[in-house]
């Protein structure tokens, strides 16, 4: 953006109109209140100090900081109706005495235009505060404007001489006089005219009064010129006194030589690298960061400045574009692991499937050089899927910070780079940014760089947002956003450095948008000239940041010629030197890559310690104690909802009984970890009741607001915490939070649940490139836990479906795989799986499989299709001998009844899973076929039990084999288990459909339908002749 531009020629009135307040307002203080009985009394309240008066209240109207604490202090007592106070008179004595010292108490008119002068001043120095962004040289092109506004606002004198060409600027431009600058009432004759400074502003220094040219130069200088600064719009006026200093205080962006020679040092680390790769792999998509080489250095300032204040851990999220240099100049990774990913000759490590170097993590303990304190970098591994690592680093940081104790963020931190087009118009962000100021979410402030390349991958900006900034997002929390124009290095490590102060100072999120442009097109292979010639005919002819920062330190004497040329032979000689280093390397290990290791829960080849799995039943005494606990309020004088008092007396029944259902089973399972010292977290949409009001972890007073228990931290004297939260109305945002919050520790359980199974599909990006693959690209280990409630119950498409099927089609068993058993079978099957599908039809396989979780060597996710009737059917209940301690987790659970003691008598077997085994056990007794008919569940349906499968196809030799499900055939599990089940038979023997027919939408919206579907398929199941005559 030049710096001579001038002003627009249109702007809207309402912009200006904000600085005027009805008269009405002034009327209504001035008429409605009397301190002094008349203007002869009060000889300060006459004439044109009245008016002086009328002023102060509309300028402390405007901003109450704006004036003198004594002005505010009157007009408060004004407004709130207080009596006469006889010190007020004295007070306005001395406001007078101000009028005195500059000779206008006998000069009416020229008191009144002092008063409107400063007003004017105020105004002015206001509106640079608010709107100077807009007219900042941030575009390092000089071609672009960095918001989408591109005007000038007409209440800012950008340059001096503006000020004497008011009217050929309005002639010109045809201006409206209400609209142009001079609406000030400022003229050239002012300039040099001295005006007091109000408290808004620190351009004074140490000074309390300045000309109007000094004031001009000192805010143009602090908000037009390479930085731009968006932070008036925050409600918090400690806050933004607090950016203003920070900025306005002359003289505070000095570097010394030192800091100057470190930077150029880093500069030139950030821009030989890219140099280097182009040179050995011109022809290799690397996503360089060619154009926006400052990013290095900004980050490591905001590392060491963090360090300096007591940071210890930072854990990073990045797109690819640069992610090769933060690893190498950052994170401090090994050059030569880098460059030996370049061999196409490189053999993989049997780990996985691994993934491109670009998306690839790194976690490093290391020395801070600038501090010389530890600190440890973590830099997390990604898809190609931009902001979706958002929530993740956010989970994580939340996790290290709770585990550490560390409730203020002081320790931990987060930074995320994005993109310019992503951050504008990947939704996610938006979620991500909500999370911030929630309790159970808030990471204490995050720090964001924006590489804003002011175009996507061949996208303009004003095709792909409709707000001025990419950065307006940020605006939604009040973080403050530092636009800095990335050609200048210096500016860069000054904002970087107050953005690090300000988090550690309020504990918010801060984004500091670097404006600089892309060298190349969107990879290394690309032609950027099809789309945007006239931006790279530029680009082409720019001069790097390293060769301008080189030659302004040579040119001052910080660096000689020699040095910077030494200095770049050094970097050049180190990335030689690692580049042979990596021929030696023959074998490509992903481990050598994790971003989020677990010491000592493996051993150190990285395999689990055992492949075994100990029962997960508990001692009775243990169950009778929680349930004890579950049913009762352990706060004193708290009193609770009449409903609630009969859930909690049936609670207290059922443990007496020794039974439990589905809420006190989950409740005894998270209860047996905490006792264990296994941190529990459950998150999710109204998870602290439960959708379907059957889980009540978190009681409310119903006499005193926001007073609440959760008796689940009531259980022992020493205990770990247990956090059960309700998110935000959002599933991408929220499960990539717990994904990332179950990548800190293994010895934690937890858990998302998603208000209904079916709403996991808005967070289908988390779920396929991290939850499902992300152990097999990335060598992560995550034993997140999904509850997707789940079931046909006639609620209708949206509110039926879990969709089974996705997750089944995502599991990467093999179906024609005939496995060996062997002792170890389930546990080996277990760690060969990339995640684990089961659907409960019992309470106490519910416990078994959520403790079994936790007892496993290893952690897989695990996918849970939980009921909803279920929740309160009378027959989906489990005795204590189910759960106590020898019983392990059923991952199938065989026919026992009549039919089990007969079976050469048995003349079907049905298979099924889920809520649906409690109709068919009802239509089967209505039709007295409890001899010939065998029903038998599957409870883990991935991985395939086929030792278990086997047993039972092999018990039932002459019968039918159906598979039995309430979902319709093109989902559910048909599809799944159909092949396996033909390879266990060695394909001798069909398995037959029973269900709902194909159907696009997941279920019907009608009860009616609903219901006659049911009856067919169940009339089906149950006649021995359905498949007569019928070839499979």
């Amino acid at each position: 953006m030049s710096h001579m531009k001038l002003f627009a020629a249109t702007v809207k009135w309402h912009g200006i109109k904000t600085l005027r307040k009805p008269d009405i307002a002034r009327r209504v203080f001035f008429h409605g209140q009397r301190y002094v009985s008349s203007g002869t009394s009060e000889p300060f309240l006459s004439g044109s100090n009245s008016n002086y008066v009328e002023e102060m209240y509309y300028a402390w109207l405007e901003n109450p900081q704006s004036v003198h604490k004594s002005w505010d202090l009157f007009f408060r007592n004004a407004n709130a109706g207080q009596t006469y106070d006889p010190h007020l008179p004295d007070q306005l004595e001395r406001k007078a005495s101000f009028l005195q010292s500059h000779g206008l108490a006998q000069t009416p008119g020229k008191a009144e235009k002092l008063v409107e002068d400063h007003l004017a001043v105020q105004s002015l120095i206001r509106a640079y505060q608010i709107r100077g962004h807009h007219v900042a040289q941030l575009d390092p092109l000089g071609i672009l404007d960095a918001d989408l506004d591109s005007f000038v606002p007409s209440d800012l004198i950008t340059t001096i001489d503006k000020l004497g060409d008011l009217w050929l600027i309005e002639k010109k431009f045809w201006f409206p006089s209400c609209l142009a600058p001079w609406f000030y009432g400022l003229h050239e004759s002012d300039l040099d005219k001295v005006f007091q400074l109000p408290t808004t502003t620190f351009i004074g220094g140490n000074e309390n009064s300045l000309s109007l040219r000094e004031i001009i130069k000192r805010l143009e200088n602090t908000y037009c010129q390479h930085i731009g600064l968006e932070f008036m719009f925050i409600n918090d006026v400690e806050q933004c006194q607090w950016i203003r200093q920070k900025f306005e205080t002359p003289g505070v962006m000095k570097f010394t030589n030192e800091e100057k020679r470190t930077l150029l040092a880093r500069l030139v680390r950030s821009m030989r690298f890219e140099d280097f790769l182009a040179r050995k792999w011109s022809s290799e998509k690397r996503f360089g960061l060619e154009g926006c080489e400052v990013m290095i250095p900004a980050l490591k300032t905001i590392i060491d400045k963090s360090s300096e204040m007591g940071i210890e851990y930072v854990i990073m999220g990045m797109p690819h574009r640069g992610r090769l240099n933060v690893l190498a100049n950052v994170i401090r990774k090994e050059l030569e692991q880098i460059f030996c990913q370049f061999d196409p000759k490189l053999e993989a490590a049997d780990e996985g499937s691994g993934d491109v170097k670009y998306h690839l993590g790194m976690y490093h303990e290391r020395i801070n050089r600038a501090t010389n304190k530890k600190i440890t970098l973590s830099l997390m591994a990604n898809p190609s899927h931009l902001e979706a690592v958002d929530p993740v680093v956010q989970g994580k940081t939340k996790a290290e910070q709770f585990y550490r104790g560390d409730t203020a963020g002081k320790k931990v931190m987060s930074i995320l780079l994005h993109g310019d087009a992503a951050f504008a118009g990947q939704g996610v962000v938006y979620e991500t940014f909500h999370l911030s100021d929630l309790p159970s979410y808030t990471t204490n402030g995050t720090i964001h760089v924006v590489v804003n390349n002011q175009i996507g991958f061949t996208t303009d900006p004003r095709m792909a947002r409709s707000s001025p900034y990419p950065t307006d997002v940020a605006r939604v929390v009040n973080a403050p956003i530092f636009h800095v124009n990335a050609d200048d290095p210096e500016a860069v490590m000054y904002v970087c450095s107050v953005a690090a102060e300000w988090r550690n100072t309020f504990n918010k999120d801060v984004v500091v948008d670097l404006v600089c442009y892309r060298r190349r097109g969107h990879n290394e292979m690309d032609e950027p000239m099809f789309t945007q010639p006239l931006m790279y005919k530029q680009i082409h002819k720019q001069v790097p940041v390293l060769k301008k920062y080189a030659d302004k330190l040579i040119a001052d004497g910080t660096v000689t010629l020699q040095e910077f040329e030494e200095e770049i032979a050094k970097y050049d000689r180190i990335c030689e030197e690692a580049y042979t280093r990596s021929k030696d390397n023959k074998i490509l290990h992903i481990k050598h890559w994790l971003d989020s290791p677990w010491p000592g829960f493996f051993n150190v080849d990285g395999e689990p310690k055992s492949m075994s799995c100990p029962p997960t039943g508990i001692s009775e005494d243990l169950l009778t104690h929680i349930g004890n606990v579950a049913s009762s309020v352990p706060v004193k004088d708290f009193k609770i909802h009449a409903g609630l008092s009969r859930i909690l007396r049936a609670r207290l029944e059922m443990t007496k009984n020794r039974v439990v259902d589905w809420a006190l089973a989950e409740y005894m399972a998270f209860g047996s970890f905490l006792k264990e010292g296994i941190h529990v977290r459950l998150s999710g949409q109204d998870v602290e009741r439960g959708t379907f009001s059957h889980r009540h972890h978190v009681l409310h007073d119903q006499e005193v607001d926001k007073r609440t228990c959760v008796p689940m931290n009531h259980l022992w004297e020493q205990q770990a915490p247990y956090t059960v939260c309700n998110s935000s109305l959002s599933e991408y945002g929220v499960l990539g939070f717990e994904l990332g919050f179950a990548m800190a520790s293994p010895n934690a359980l937890v858990c998302w649940e998603a208000q209904f199974g079916d709403f996991h599909n808005t967070a289908q990006c988390i779920i396929d490139q991290f939850i499902s693959s992300g152990q097999a690209k990335w060598v992560r280990h995550n034993g997140i836990v999904l509850l997707l409630p789940h079931g046909m119950e006639g609620m209708g498409p949206e509110h039926s479906s879990a969709r089974p099927e996705r997750f089944l089609q995502m599991s990467n068993d093999d179906s024609d795989a005939y496995p060996e058993f062997s002792k170890q079978f389930e546990v080996s099957q277990l760690y060969e799986c990339n995640w684990i599908v089961v659907n409960c039809s019992t309470p106490a396989n519910y416990f078994h499989v959520l403790r079994r979780q936790i007892l496993l060597p290893f952690r897989k996710p695990l996918i849970i299709l939980t009921p909803k009737s279920l929740l309160r059917h009378p027959e989906a209940k489990s005795s204590f001998d189910e759960m106590v301690s020898g019983t392990t987790f059923q991952r199938v659970i065989p026919e026992n009844g009549l039919a089990a003691q007969a079976p050469h008598e048995v003349k079907r077997v049905i298979f099924c899973t889920g809520k649906v085994y409690y109709d068919l056990v009802k239509e089967r007794k209505n039709q007295d076929l409890e001899k010939q008919v065998a029903i038998t569940r599957l409870e883990q349906i991935s991985p395939f039990p086929f030792d278990l499968l086997k047993e039972e196809l092999d018990k039932y030799p002459g019968a039918d084999l159906v598979w039995c499900q309430e979902e319709h055939k093109n989902s559910g599990y048909y599809d799944y288990v159909k092949p396996r089940f033909r390879t266990i038979v060695n394909h001798t023997r069909p398995i037959w459909y029973v269900g709902r027919e194909p159907a696009a939408a997941a279920a019907t919206g009608n009860k009616n339908t609903h219901l006659v579907s049911l009856r067919r398929f169940l009339d089906t199941a149950f006649n021995l002749e359905a498949f007569e005559g019928k070839t499979f």
